[in-house]
């Protein structure tokens, strides 16, 4: 990487929730200003007023807080450098790259098919004609007859556009605005952006960026002073790198309307910043050794552009949550208690806050952790503590208790069984007592305690049983057994319980 202190920018538009794949590019961006001693910039652009919302410039800059990459600079607002870019444009007019086009989309489709030609694209109609500017024209970039325009990648290494088969360009709307390459050139070079990073869905507007960054320099363009080192010549050409797709499990390009792509509904779900951290530097990116779960200063250590692999990356939910899981389980049981409080006191809880027993939890905390991949299936794993009468899963019931012939023989001497043992009760006291109602009907331990967790907890998975009723005390467990009885109509002497 040329130069010891690299500029490098994240620039999302914002028209929606932020994508997975742009976090992926804003992680790139961030480690190669952290492993150099770089700078990191937000550049937010917003000059698409139909689509952008304020709150999508809200959630990009939360979730990136979220995931630990503030940026150095920023956030700047291309909405606010209009003045800037009419002053490239003018200039760039001047210099005689730019010309004034009056040519419809249907126009040129119509020219394209009387002369023969299938390949669609502009055929330079307005090129000498010597428009005026204005009145509503459209200015494209006279781009050169001959030659070759290089991308030198740092992942896809060189790419050559032949100039004869790139049109001429439009660089400014009919309304005098400036088209995405422009106004980012404008912004990279003013920025003094050393390095693009992006995704390589862009990598076929790069020759015109490039072609445009080298007229402006032709022209002796100056720098704004916008990064604080005053007016200056531009800086030359920035390092190229574009990052590899992201697919789904069809090897399919994420769509935000059939894939979860919104980094914010990860965060929601539960999801640990650390271990998303983590999976995304691993789309497209090895570690050196084996081990694929490393923490963020360890990635900015061994995280090399170069290494970068060009082929599609494939984001796989279900690796991600478990990774998740992983980091979940290595949290100290003080740090998972509070990183549950959201699902716990907050308005994701299923129960009335009043309900909630932090001295419950506390005791049931460190078998959830073991048994959840993300936070929020914390509540359903220890609901029934915390509510007046746990919601059966209907399905658990059949198949727990329904289709059990059994069942009911079991929860009644469960009851009858328990009730003994409300002086002493414990985990190990009750564990005996169930393996003995087992034995009582022919049934191992595990399916004897099936029906007993289905009319306790209302599902049949969740933290280990006997440390459960131990938590939620005698009173609880047998009034719930007792009406699971009477929702089967039956005990195994044919006699409702007392």
């Amino acid at each position: 990487m040329p130069g010891d202190a690299p500029r490098v920018r994240f620039a999302p538009s914002p028209t929606g929730y932020f994508h997975v794949g742009s976090a992926r590019t804003a992680l790139y961006n961030w480690l190669v200003a952290r492993q150099s001693g770089g700078t990191f910039v937000l550049r937010i652009e917003d000059t698409d007023a139909e689509r952008n919302r304020e709150e999508w410039v809200d959630g990009i800059i939360s979730a990136m807080h979220w995931l630990s990459m503030d940026p150095d600079e920023g956030p700047y607002r291309q909405s606010l450098r209009t003045d800037r870019y009419h002053q490239a444009i003018d200039a760039l007019w001047e210099g005689g790259f730019l010309y004034a086009c009056d040519c419809t989309h249907d126009g040129v489709d119509l020219r394209n098919k009387e002369a023969g030609i299938l390949t669609p694209g502009y055929d330079n109609f307005c090129r000498d004609r010597d428009l005026p500017r204005g009145d509503g024209r459209a200015l494209r970039f006279r781009t050169p007859d001959e030659g070759i325009t290089t991308v030198d990648d740092v992942i896809r290494g060189r790419v050559d556009f032949p100039c004869s088969a790139m049109d001429d360009f439009v660089a400014v709307k009919a309304n005098g605005a400036p088209l995405f390459v422009l106004a980012n050139v404008v912004d990279d070079i003013d920025m003094a952006i050393t390095h693009v990073i992006r995704g390589e869905d862009l990598l076929p507007t790069t020759p015109k960026g490039v072609l445009a960054w080298e007229a402006l320099l032709s022209l002796g363009w100056m720098t704004d002073g916008s990064t604080g080192a005053g007016r200056q010549l531009a800086p030359g050409l920035p390092v190229f790198a574009h990052l590899p797709m992201l697919v789904n499990e069809q090897r399919k390009k994420l769509s935000k309307r059939r894939d979860p792509v919104a980094v914010e509904s990860y965060r929601d779900k539960g999801y640990l910043p650390g271990a998303f951290v983590n999976y995304l530097g691993l789309l497209g990116w090895s570690p050196p050794g084996e081990d694929e779960i490393f923490t963020i200063g360890q990635m900015a250590e061994w995280f090399r552009l170069e290494d970068v692999n060009h082929s599609p990356a494939f984001f796989d939910v279900a690796k991600l949550t478990h990774m998740n899981g992983e980091y979940i389980r290595a949290l100290p049981l003080g740090a998972f208690i509070e990183a549950c409080q959201p699902w716990l006191t907050g308005d994701r809880a299923p129960w009335l806050v009043t309900n909630f027993d932090e001295a419950a939890f506390a005791k049931l905390a460190p078998l959830v952790q073991e048994r959840v991949a993300i936070l929020s299936e914390v509540p359903h794993m220890v609901d029934f503590i915390f509510l007046d009468e746990p919601n059966i899963d209907e399905d658990s019931w059949a198949k727990a208790i329904a289709g059990d012939e059994v069942a009911g023989t079991i929860l009644a001497d469960a009851l009858a069984t328990f009730s003994e043992l409300t002086d002493r009760w414990s985990r190990d006291a009750l564990h005996a007592a169930t393996s003995a109602v087992g034995e009582r009907v022919g049934r191992k331990l595990g399916k004897a305690q099936a029906p007993i967790r289905v009319a306790v907890t209302g599902r049949r998975v969740g933290p280990p049983l006997f440390e459960a009723l131990e938590v939620l005390g005698p009173e609880r467990t047998l009034a719930r057994v007792r009406t699971a009885l009477g929702r089967i109509g039956a005990t195994a002497g044919g006699e409702r319980p007392s």
